[in-house]
């Protein structure tokens, strides 16, 4: 082998070796911060939403009219629904509190929106989705009420304290 073709085979172990030193850090990266994170901002698109519909109910009505036309389901009972879904499910979630179940009506809420209302919309949607899956396999991480809970529930059953 050439001198020169050595070097190219040094450099690029060099190479290989330095990925794998900056992929190493990354993974030192705590997923409870990604994992809080991801709560919040998806929390915050369906909270803000959840809003809207509250703050102007007559429109929000209108919405589910005129644009949204939920099927079978009435208006009211669809803006009802949903406002209830985003106000109550994307608390859980930002707070990390039962949040595998919280992630679930949201879950529902895009598959109608995607299959009923705004199907061009499927980035959007997959996005959000994507998160709340991540959320309902993974769980909220240690930044939370779940975290909390968990945590409490481990030192009794290891200290042997039981109620």
């Amino acid at each position: 082998m050439t001198a020169t073709g050595s070097r190219g085979h040094e450099k690029i172990g060099g190479l290989a070796r330095t990925y794998r030193s900056i992929c190493a850090l990354l993974d030192r990266f705590p997923l409870a911060v990604i994992q809080l994170a991801m709560r919040i901002a998806v929390g915050a698109v369906f909270f803000k939403s959840g809003l809207l519909k509250f703050n102007s109910w007559e429109f929000a009505i209108k919405l589910f009219e005129d644009e949204y036309r939920v099927p079978v389901l009435s208006p009211w009972l669809a803006a009802a629904l949903a406002t209830f879904n985003e106000l109550t499910f994307s608390v859980l979630i930002i707070v990390g509190l039962a949040t595998r179940l919280a992630t679930l009506p949201l879950l529902g809420m895009i598959l109608v929106i995607q299959v009923f209302v705004y199907p061009q919309a499927w980035s959007e949607h997959l996005l959000w989705a994507s998160i709340l899956v991540f959320l309902l396999t993974r769980g909220a991480g240690a930044l939370s009420l779940d975290g909390l809970i968990e945590r409490s529930i481990a030192r009794k059953f290891v200290t042997g304290e039981r109620k």
